[in-house]
C-alpha cells in the first residue's frame, strides 16, 4: 500500500466501503428493474431466471481473474475498472428498443447483464481484498506501538482477529443493507423514470463514484507479486478450498428460492409489485444489519479460529432446518401460506446473515496477506457459481413443484454446506 500508517489505512477502508455502497445501491436497483420490468411484459419464471444466468456465470470468471489482476495491478485500479464496467452495462441495457422481438430482447439483456456481472464481481473482489490489506496495515501500526510499550504483546492475536471480524461484518452487513435500499430504489425509479431513464440516472451516479475513487485512492494499493502459473494460482490453503465449497451450496440454497421463486410466489398470492419490492428491500436491509452485528453473536477466540469454526458449523445446521420446515408447512396446505413464508424468510435471513458473515471472516482469516486478492477472488468465484446454480434451479424447480420444490432444494444444499464445514481446519496452513 502507498501508506503504512493506521490513519491512512482506515481512510482507505472508509473510501472503499463508500464506493462499494454506491455500487451496491445501483446493483440492487438493477436487479429489481430487470425482474419487475420483464415480469410486467409477461416473461415466464424460467425466462426471468435465464435473464440473470450470464450475470452470475460471468461472475465466476470475473472473480478468478479479478483477484489475480488486483494482485498484479493494484486493488484501486480494479475497483475503478469494475465501476466503469457497470456504467457500460447500464448504457447497453438502456439502448434496448421497445419494438424488438422477445428473442433479441432476451439476448441483449442477457449480454448486458453479463457485463454487469463482471462489474459486480470485479468490484466485490477488489473491495473485500482491501479489507484484509487495510486491516493488516492499521493493526500492524498499532501493534508496533503496543509492543514498544509492552514487549509481551500477549493480547495482540485476539485483538487482531476481533478487529478483522468487525471490519468484515460491518462492510458486508452495510453492503447488504444498501442492496436492500437498492431493491426499493429500483421500484421507485422504474415507476418514476421508466426503464431507460432509471438506467441513465444510475449510470450518472456511478460516474461520480468512479471519479471519487480515482482521485482519492492510491493507485498501487494492494499491488503485489501475482501467481505465475495455474498450479500456483489454484494452490489455495485447505481452509480456503473448503470454504469455497461451502459457499457454493450456501448461496445456491438462498437463490434457489429467493431470486425468482419467492417474488413470483408472493405476486401469485395477491401481493402488488410495490409490496413485493418493499418486502424484499426490508428483508435485505434487516439481513445486512444482522450481518453487521454478527461479531456480537459469535464468541471470538485468540487465534481467530477456535470458536469461529464451530460457530460456522452450528449456524449452518440451524439454517438447514428453516427451509425444511417451510417446505413441510406448504406441503401440508397451511393457511395463509404467504404470511408463513414471510415469517419463515425472516428466520432464514437471520441465520443466513450470521453464516455469511462468519464465512466472510474465515476466508480472510485463512488467506495470506500477500495474495489476499487472489484468495478472495477464488472464494467469491465459488459464491458466483452457487448463485448461478441456485438461479437456474429456481426457475426449473418453481415450474415443476412451485415454491415447495425450491425450499426442498434449499434444505438439501444447506445440509451439504453443514457437512463441508465439519471438515474446516482449526489451524492456518
Amino acid at each position: 500500500m502507498g501508506s503504512t500508517t493506521a490513519g491512512a489505512a482506515t481512510r482507505n477502508y472508509a473510501i472503499v466501503t463508500a464506493a462499494y455502497w454506491g455500487f451496491t445501491l445501483t446493483d440492487g436497483a438493477l436487479r429489481m428493474l430487470v425482474l419487475l420490468h420483464f415480469f410486467r411484459l409477461g416473461y415466464s419464471p424460467f425466462t426471468l431466471a435465464f435473464l440473470f444466468l450470464l450475470y452470475e456465470a460471468a461472475g465466476i470468471g470475473a472473480n478468478l481473474i479479478g483477484g489475480w489482476l488486483a494482485t498484479r495491478f493494484g486493488i484501486a485500479r480494479m475497483l475503478a475498472v469494475g465501476l466503469a464496467t457497470q456504467i457500460t452495462g447500464f448504457l447497453l441495457l438502456s439502448a434496448m428498443a421497445p419494438g424488438w422481438g422477445e428473442a433479441l430482447s432476451v439476448a441483449w439483456v442477457v449480454g448486458a447483464q453479463g457485463i454487469c456481472g463482471v462489474a459486480k464481481d470485479l468490484t466485490k473482489t477488489a473491495s473485500k481484498s482491501a479489507i484484509k490489506l487495510t486491516h493488516d496495515s492499521a493493526f500492524g501500526a498499532a501493534a508496533v506501538s503496543r509492543l514498544r510499550a509492552s514487549p509481551s504483546g500477549d493480547r495482540t492475536p485476539g485483538e487482531a482477529s476481533g478487529r478483522l471480524f468487525r471490519w468484515v461484518a460491518w462492510f458486508t452487513g452495510s453492503k447488504n443493507a444498501m442492496k436492500g435500499f437498492g431493491f426499493f430504489l429500483g421500484g421507485v425509479l422504474l415507476e418514476g423514470l421508466g426503464f431507460r431513464g432509471a438506467l441513465w440516472a444510475m449510470a450518472a451516479a456511478l460516474g461520480l463514484v468512479l471519479a471519487g475513487v480515482v482521485l482519492s485512492l492510491p493507485p498501487l494499493m494492494g499491488k503485489a507479486k501475482a501467481s505465475r502459473s495455474v498450479r500456483e494460482f489454484f494452490g489455495k490453503s485447505r481452509g480456503v478450498n473448503l470454504l469455497a465449497a461451502a459457499r457454493v451450496v450456501l448461496f445456491g440454497a438462498r437463490d434457489v428460492w429467493f431470486v425468482v421463486g419467492l417474488p413470483v410466489f408472493l405476486y401469485a398470492q395477491g401481493w402488488s409489485f410495490p409490496m413485493v419490492g418493499g418486502f424484499l428491500a426490508l428483508w435485505t436491509i434487516g439481513y445486512g444489519l444482522v450481518q453487521a452485528a454478527a461479531p456480537a453473536l459469535v464468541k471470538r477466540s485468540a487465534d481467530g479460529l477456535a470458536t469461529e469454526v464451530p460457530a460456522a458449523r452450528l449456524w449452518s445446521l440451524l439454517l438447514a432446518l428453516v427451509p425444511a420446515a417451510l417446505a413441510v408447512a406448504l406441503a401440508a396446505g397451511v393457511a395463509q401460506p404467504d404470511l408463513v413464508v414471510a415469517v419463515g424468510l425472516a428466520v432464514f435471513g437471520f441465520a443466513f446473515a450470521v453464516n455469511s458473515s462468519v464465512h466472510s471472516y474465515l476466508v480472510l482469516a485463512y488467506a495470506g496477506s500477500a495474495k489476499a486478492a487472489e484468495d478472495v477472488g477464488f472464494y467469491y468465484a465459488a459464491n458466483a457459481a452457487g448463485r448461478f446454480g441456485g438461479i437456474l434451479l429456481s426457475g426449473m424447480l418453481y415450474g415443476w413443484g412451485g415454491l415447495t420444490a425450491c425450499l426442498v432444494g434449499s434444505a438439501v444444499m444447506l445440509g451439504l454446506c453443514w457437512a463441508v464445514t465439519l471438515a474446516l481446519p482449526m489451524t492456518r496452513d
